[in-house]
């Protein structure tokens, strides 16, 4: 269907009078009128009927007249979608739970008249700037490496601090808090972390600076299964980002230990 025969109409429908529709879109009466032809003969139904004061809706054309508004807002919004400077700021923020997600709906609180499509995508660093130098994404969060590539701007926004959480029985779970030092030893279990990603290697960093066993053996079934497995262990453990959002039932009874003395902090940028 011609979206712009469909336009045409509605804007004879509005004015009541072809003349006043041409006027509107800038066109001559007869290429109006020529436009309203084509799309009756398109539909198989007369749209108008001319009286003295005008163009007259017909039953059919009162009967189209809804759909071709919808039509045309479709097409808009199809338009604004993907079209720089009228579609919403694509942000990826890798996962709705951590902090990015926390800070960006924070920062839409702040500036709701401001769209946003919040976008997850499964990607490291370098997957994610790949996806900002395509346009696909206008912005992610990540631990930059250093330098960023020719185009891509970085601000560093977030130290995120460390959290162990821990079921109601493990040994340490009526402590206050915990050093990085007294981590050495535990269960700490972080299924799924992939090798050469920027969290990896972080991870490993900070295991090397305080003599830490981190497991990352064993098949991913989600954040769900992996909060049940600590909640019923006795020795199980994971460190948590402090700005992230886990929820989990009450009768779980998980613990949440801050690590300070030192507070290692992960990290991370806008792109």
């Amino acid at each position: 269907m011609d979206l712009e025969a469909v336009r045409t109409f509605v804007a004879v429908a509005d004015a009541g009078q072809f003349q006043e529709a041409a006027a509107t879109l800038h066109l001559t009466q007869q290429a109006v009128s020529k436009r309203i032809a084509a799309l009756e003969r398109d539909l198989e139904v007369r749209l108008f009927t001319r009286t003295p004061r005008g163009a007259q809706l017909t039953i059919d054309g009162q009967a189209f007249l809804p759909h071709a508004r919808e039509l045309l807002r479709v097409a808009e919004k199809a338009d604004a979608s993907v079209r720089p400077g009228r579609r919403p700021l694509r942000v990826d923020v890798h996962s709705r739970r951590i902090a990015p997600a926390v800070l960006l709906q924070d920062f839409y609180r702040a500036h709701p008249q401001i769209e946003l499509d919040v976008i997850t995508l499964n990607a490291d660093v370098h997957g994610a700037i790949q996806a900002v130098e395509a346009g696909t994404i206008d912005a992610t969060f990540h631990a930059v490496p250093q330098p960023t590539p020719a185009g891509i701007r970085s601000a560093h926004v977030i130290d995120e601090p460390h959290e162990l959480l821990i079921g109601p029985r493990h040994p340490l779970a009526d402590a206050r808090e915990i050093t990085p030092h007294e981590l050495a030893g535990l269960r700490i279990w972080m299924p799924g972390m992939a090798a050469g990603t920027e969290w990896a290697a972080y991870y490993e960093e900070l295991s090397a600076a305080f003599g830490l066993t981190i497991d990352v053996l064993g098949p991913v079934f989600g954040y769900e299964a992996l909060l049940a497995e600590i909640a019923d262990s006795s020795d199980l453990a994971t460190l948590k980002g402090g700005n992230s959002r886990y929820l989990w039932p009450d009768s779980y009874d998980l613990r949440l230990i801050p690590v300070r003395s030192p507070s290692p902090v992960y990290p991370m940028s806008i792109l």
